[in-house]
């Protein structure tokens, strides 16, 4: 089997190599509808999906009657996949909120709108103003590791810290695919992403910033339903 990494057809899906499990990761509401954590769903079988080396195709163009799998609706679609996301690196973009003891790195446009970030009374942004106190700190540091998209990255002590997470694809209802892991996503041009820890994938196909998920998502009330 060849190495986990998910390659973009031109126009058309992803290509996921490497044996790579998907699985439904749902949101875990506060009673008052705020997100806190999230969920590990069920896997999901991609044998259907797959060809004769096991490489399954996850639908990029939002239109599958198969979700999350690729049902090849992109051709009838008429899909304009183009990426036109960046290839240089999260910290070449992020700005650096400081705080006590740490700094959060912060790269908007790869922003999902998964809320993790904050509650009703308070936020990152807010919190990490306040981080002379470990208890806001550490606060601070779990909701930026609750971050799907890595457009939140902790910096402690000059250091990059992420959480550990398995290599494995979750496939968000109503919104992304979360790859977790480090798994590498390269361009249908075959040019590379960087490989991060936390990446969110669009699978609307309306995103502005493909392949990486922008939050349209939400703007369009996608279903995506698996």
């Amino acid at each position: 089997m060849s190495d986990p990494r998910i390659d973009i057809a031109p126009d058309g899906p992803y290509l996921v190599h490497g044996g790579v499990p998907v699985r439904e990761k749902d949101y875990v509401y506060s009673e008052h509808g705020e997100p806190m954590t999230w969920k590990a769903g069920p896997p999901l079988d991609p044998s259907a999906a797959a060809n004769d080396e096991g490489t399954y195709r996850l639908c990029r163009c939002g239109q599958t009657d198969n979700a999350p799998f690729c049902d090849n609706s992109h051709a009838d679609a008429d899909f304009d996949g183009t990426e036109t996301a960046p290839t240089d690196s999260h910290l070449d973009r992020a700005t650096a909120r400081q705080g006590e003891g740490l700094e959060v790195l912060d790269d908007v446009g790869l922003c999902m709108h998964a809320g993790q970030c904050g509650n009703r009374e308070t936020n990152v942004w807010k919190m990490v103003r306040k981080t002379e106190e470990s208890i806001t700190r550490i606060g601070v540091i779990r909701m930026v590791e609750k971050c799907p998209s890595g457009r939140l990255v902790n910096r402690i002590d000059g250091e990059i810290v992420e959480p550990s997470l398995p290599q494995e694809i979750g496939v968000v209802p109503g919104g992304p695919l979360w790859v977790t892991g480090g798994v590498p996503v390269q361009r249908a041009d075959g040019e590379p992403f960087e490989t991060r820890n936390r990446v969110t994938l669009c699978r609307c196909g309306a995103s502005g910033n493909k392949p990486l998920c922008d939050g349209t998502h939400k703007e369009i009330a996608f279903e995506g339903i698996t």
